[in-house]
């Protein structure tokens, strides 16, 4: 009897496709919100589009290529193909965290859909689901937009750049992942200076992210290389230009293992957040 009941019992897939399947409530939820705004999502596009019209071609015409020392021995790697690959992850990442910080607070803290949602069979860990699936289609939006760009002017160098989209994925679940979890920590609006300001403005210009980060003193270096966009630029950079090596598979490893921890923190919060 006991066998038969745990052949009765969903397995752990068929239960994951179930959350999933539920989540996409809420997905279908935020579309119908924003059908009306969808200015809001696509005026995000261009940010990217301007740093690397207005940086990479402003500076690059002035340093003209990157010295090889800075790219693997590569010699036709020009100032504008060596941002341009940064500009995919930072799009990324800007898309994940601007959906799961500011519309994910505002939920959260005043509108309370996520009180109404409960009294569905959607759960938290759909609620989550849900929210990082929403952030990850805005983050793929920018991330496909300077992709095609990218393409369109000639600066991917490699076949391996045909793996950057997937790669800018992984990196918006792991900043989605995140986002999530910090917002939970937020109390007011007052509080957004902290992550926008102390936090993703850093790893913006910390990253390697138009500059190689072999040019900042080595203790800055250190730090630079535990900053999750640093790998994630490296990540897409490397598919970008071929650079493919164990640098990229750490880089890899690194996304999985920092999305692992904080969708675990994301997931404690906002479960002490919602249930009381």
């Amino acid at each position: 009897m006991t066998a038969i009941a745990e052949r009765a019992q969903p397995g752990a897939l068929a239960t994951a496709w179930a959350r999933i399947w539920r989540a996409r409530r809420l997905v279908e939820r935020n579309v119908m919100v924003y059908r009306h705004q969808w200015i809001i999502i696509v005026s995000g596009v261009f940010e990217p589009i301007f740093y690397m019209l207005g940086i990479g071609l402003g500076i690059g015409g002035i340093v003209g290529d990157i010295p090889p020392a800075f790219v693997g021995g590569r010699t036709d790697v020009s100032y504008l193909a060596y941002v341009a690959p940064a500009l995919v992850a930072t799009a990324a990442m800007n898309g994940a965290v601007f959906e799961t910080i500011f519309n994910v607070f505002f939920k959260l803290n005043y509108a309370k859909t996520y009180e109404g949602v409960l009294a569905t069979p959607m759960g938290i860990t759909e609620i989550a689901l849900g929210e990082m699936m929403w952030a990850l289609m805005r983050a793929l939006l920018y991330a496909v937009a300077m992709f095609v760009i990218m393409l369109v002017f000639g600066l991917i160098l490699s076949p391996w750049g045909a793996l950057m989209v997937p790669a800018a994925l992984l990196v918006a679940a792991a900043f989605a992942a995140a986002g999530l979890a910090g917002t939970s920590y937020l109390r007011t609006v007052n509080d957004f200076d902290v992550p926008m300001g102390l936090i993703v403005m850093p790893m913006f210009l910390f990253s390697g992210t138009f500059f190689p980060i072999d040019i900042y003193p080595e203790p800055l270096q250190w730090l630079m290389q535990i900053n999750p966009l640093y790998h994630s630029i490296s990540l897409i950079r490397g598919l970008s230009t071929g650079l493919v090596g164990l640098a990229q598979l750490w880089d890899l490893v690194f996304l999985v293992g920092f999305f692992a921890i904080c969708i675990w923190i994301a997931m404690r919060q906002m479960e002490r957040k919602l249930i009381k």
